[in-house]
């Protein structure tokens, strides 16, 4: 018998968008009496992936569609039922599972929005409700959040990179997924892409859709020039040419020709596309074809495995290219293809309801994690430019002192204006963000990354607060002295 998978993967509900553990733990809380006790959890990255030290913040969107149908469907638990321990008996009791499906989202969720630069170790999402609800969200906001940003952060490198050019994403073919090519391009258009050749993103997302021709059209007719004039009768509105399938030159002249036989019809040529070989040197010399032939307005669209350092490179070899069409460098996050954002507990409450601060040490700085209910500052001197990011603590007293992550230096920042980053999103498990449409969170995108392009890096700080600072050494020697003493 077949069966269809995608329609039952992507269809509502998203209760098992998580791994083994998540339940196993959920279940313990459960069994353990634990389950209501009250947790803040914090989901951030330690390094940045590319040669940038900032990405760009994506996936809320993604992470509130998720959380608004996580639930478990009856066909859910009857699953969970069926999973088998080591002695062959059901792993979950009845009465967890029973829970599990009657459960009511009652958390409250801080997050970054979408667009804004972020730095390393700064809670992207804050998740603040029961014990048992926050820790199995873990898998489904790490999975988009990840996986957005770090898309957004390529697409922002090479659209910086590009500088006045058009960059449009070309990727769905090379996507992980369905899913990944969806997520992909929206990130993709955060980050500051023109367009995309993705079609259903298109339309889910508002995104404006472009594209040419493929070398199979060419390669249908007898010749070049005849595969170019059927597709300027076919389409005398989208008139692109890709012009490398036998010889590049001599397939900007059969271009150059048709664009001729346009204007005699009215019409006139878009441009041309190259896929291959040298692009540099093909595009000076096409350029100089088409602008002697009258076709100065025509532009010239690159593709074929390129990224941000090949733009630059190319850029700096005097390439005369309008529109750079990325796909798999982009799409994939190549050449660092994960994020690296983990989800780690900071604070619970005790018995007394009291909160109890946590942290994760490790023989590594960077993965000591920050403990407390956490709160991000950007501060910015008297013009507006930003000139460090605080991680400051809701429940502990206040200063404008920063501590490197390493706790070895400090710099007060009294004077600077500050803003907070993290924003409600949900409270008591109901919306209360109102979230803006893709093309606003393009805009707020290209405006953050201005903004930090008159940033001085060399000084840039970013750290925690005094007090938030102390109370993290003090944990780090208390939990020291209860091993040691073990």
């Amino acid at each position: 018998m077949q069966h269809s998978h995608i329609p039952k993967i992507y269809s509502p509900g998203f209760g098992l968008v998580l791994d083994l553990y998540h339940l196993t733990m959920a279940s313990g809380f459960w069994e353990r009496g634990l389950y209501e006790r009250k947790a803040v959890f914090n989901l951030f990255y330690r390094k940045t992936p590319y040669d940038t030290p900032y990405t760009v913040a994506g996936g809320l969107q993604l992470a509130i569609d998720i959380i608004e149908n996580f639930k478990f469907s009856s066909e859910d638990i009857q699953y969970l039922g069926s999973i088998k321990g080591s002695d062959d008996k059901p792993l979950f009791d009845l009465s967890f599972l029973n829970y599990l499906q009657r459960m009511d989202f009652e958390c409250n969720i801080d997050a970054i929005p979408e667009g804004t630069v972020v730095m390393p170790h700064e809670p992207l999402i804050r998740v603040e409700g029961p014990l048992i609800q926050a820790q199995i969200l873990e898998a489904a906001l790490i999975n988009v959040v990840n996986f957005s940003t770090l898309i957004a952060t390529k697409a922002a490198r090479m659209v910086q990179a590009a500088r006045d050019q058009q960059v449009i994403e070309f990727g769905l073919r090379r996507a992980q997924g369905i899913d990944g090519g969806i997520t992909a391009t929206r990130a993709a258009y955060i980050g500051g892409c023109h367009g995309t050749s993705n079609v259903i993103a298109g339309r889910l997302y508002d995104i404006p859709v472009l594209g040419t021709h493929a070398h199979s059209w060419v390669m249908i007719f007898d010749d070049e020039i005849t595969s170019f004039r059927e597709y300027a009768e076919a389409m005398p509105n989208n008139s692109i040419f890709l012009v490398d399938t036998y010889d590049t030159i001599q397939g900007v002249k059969n271009a150059i020709e048709i664009g001729k036989e346009m204007r005699r019809e009215g019409h006139e040529m878009v441009g041309i596309r190259l896929d291959s070989g040298d692009l540099t040197e093909f595009s000076i010399k096409a350029r100089k074809l088409l602008d002697e032939a009258g076709f100065e307005d025509a532009m010239i669209v690159a593709s074929d495995q390129i990224d941000e350092y090949q733009i630059e490179e190319m850029n700096e070899r005097g390439a005369k290219i309008d529109s750079w069409g990325i796909g798999t460098r982009l799409v994939t996050g190549h050449d660092k293809p994960a994020l690296g954002g983990v989800y780690k507990l900071a604070a619970v409450t005790n018995e007394a309801g009291e909160w109890e601060y946590r942290l994760k040490l490790s023989e590594e700085t960077i993965k000591i994690s920050n403990p407390g209910i956490q709160q991000v500052r950007r501060l910015s001197d008297g013009q507006g430019v930003p000139i460090a990011d605080m991680i400051y603590d809701l429940h502990l007293p206040y200063s404008q002192r920063v501590y490197d992550f390493n706790g070895e230096q400090f710099q007060d920042y009294e004077e600077a204006e500050g803003e907070d980053l993290l924003v409600p999103v949900f409270r008591n498990g109901k919306r209360v963000y109102d979230s803006p449409g893709v093309g606003e969170i393009r805009k707020f995108s290209l405006k953050q990354q201005a903004l930090f392009s008159k940033v001085d890096w060399d000084n840039y700080k970013t750290g925690l607060e005094k007090h938030l600072h102390h109370r993290k050494m003090e944990l780090v020697e208390k939990y020291k002295r209860e091993t040691a003493a073990k």
